[in-house]
């Protein structure tokens, strides 16, 4: 017998000017699976109750902090209780949430990057594993339908083996100081005691890194980091990263926030030794795949010859656009699922599982880590920190 209902979701943080909030609340609510009942919605409880009332959350479940949420809510039947939490606080919050909530129980899903450190990420990750809960990490670069496509053919030989990745996210918006006018998103990122060891590497070298991995499915070995700084900030804006990966392929990764004209210019092109394949977030319908004895061929989203997870993370015919949300819809939808199935006692599939991990995670604090000691190094070549 399935489960006769929606999942019900409590959020910390993503209060009423928080732009990644309402992404979050718009992927999880698309596709009727879940629904929305709870929230500790700012570190401000004033703020916290004043988002929730516009939200049209209940009175009695708008929390001024997200400890009395978390009381509150395990103390509540389990007809009425969250079943998951949505964590999308700046990064230094992410590790006290969810920490606790995974403690009590309550399945998560998280805002990347995972914590503030790898410390905190190795001891989520070992948390995590003894509580047995569902965490997925909103990559949601990897729940488009064509980056999907690429991974299949990579799995599949179409491209022989890999002799290289090119992967770059370039962004323009810092190049003039927003923290000092009180922009939050800018003023967030570029504070050491919120943001992390690294700003950019942090906030869009950690896509870079996941999308290279679930695509190809390599671990970097070590790298040659130079990340970079302006207007005085005591973090990186743009870093230019050479890797070694497991198999003896090599990589480069470039990152920028200060890279004048670019929006979110994220780019990934990966060569074998039968072809290359190339996607670009700002073109996300389209898959291109390039051999030397052939014309280009270009894959579109929503066709039938498309492999069984591009389609899964379909909802409309070719030729009408699907993007950013229904990305991050698809790791909402596949994430619920997963949880739907625990809570049966059942086995989720590969594809309902194809989401990013607390590994996935850990995996990223390493890498963010790495680059920036490797910047600060002599060595020519910094080896990646263990996250296992």
């Amino acid at each position: 017998m399935g489960l006769d209902r929606k999942l019900r979701m409590g959020m910390v943080g993503g209060g009423n000017d928080a732009f990644i909030g309402s992404v979050h609340r718009s992927a999880a609510l698309m596709d009727g699976r879940v629904e929305f009942v709870a929230g500790a919605l700012s570190s401000n409880p004033e703020k916290a109750k004043t988002s929730a009332r516009e939200l049209l959350l209940p009175e009695k479940r708008s929390y001024g902090a997200w400890q009395e949420m978390l009381e509150k809510e395990t103390k509540l039947p389990e007809g009425e209780k969250i079943d998951f939490v949505s964590i999308v606080t700046p990064n230094h919050v992410h590790f006290p949430v969810a920490k606790a909530f995974a403690e009590a129980g309550i399945h998560i899903i998280c805002d990347k990057p995972m914590t503030y450190s790898l410390a905190q990420a190795k001891e989520l990750v070992q948390i995590v594993d003894e509580s047995g809960i569902v965490f997925a990490l909103t990559h949601n670069y990897i729940g488009y339908p064509m980056v999907k496509q690429a991974r299949h053919m990579v799995k599949n030989g179409e491209i022989g083996d890999i002799l290289k990745f090119v992967v770059e996210y370039p962004q323009g918006w810092l190049l003039t100081p927003l923290e000092k006018e009180d922009q939050k998103q800018a003023s967030w990122r570029t504070d050491p005691e919120r943001s992390g060891v690294s700003n950019c590497m942090g906030d869009i070298g950690s896509h870079c890194e996941n999308l290279a991995h679930y695509i190809t499915g390599l671990e970097i070995k070590e790298m040659c980091a130079d990340l970079k700084s302006i207007l005085g900030r005591p973090l990186d804006n743009d870093g230019n990263i050479l890797l070694h990966l497991e198999n003896d392929a090599c990589g480069i990764l470039y990152a920028s926030q200060f890279s004048a004209g670019d929006e979110n210019n994220l780019r990934i092109r990966v060569y074998g030794t039968k072809g290359a394949l190339e996607w670009h977030q700002e073109d996300p319908n389209d898959l291109w795949y390039r051999t030397n004895d052939g014309p280009a061929q270009l894959y579109r989203r929503g066709n039938g010859y498309l492999c069984e997870a591009a389609q899964r993370a379909t909802r409309l015919p070719p030729g009408h656009p699907e993007a950013f949300i229904e990305a991050f819809a698809n790791i909402y939808g596949n994430a619920a699922d997963t949880i739907r199935a625990r809570m049966l006692g059942n086995e989720p599939t590969a594809l309902e599982s194809d989401f990013a991990t607390v590994v996935d995670g850990a995996r990223g604090m390493a890498f963010i880590e790495s680059a920036v000691e490797s910047s600060k190094s002599d060595q020519k070549w910094y080896a990646m920190k263990r996250y296992q």
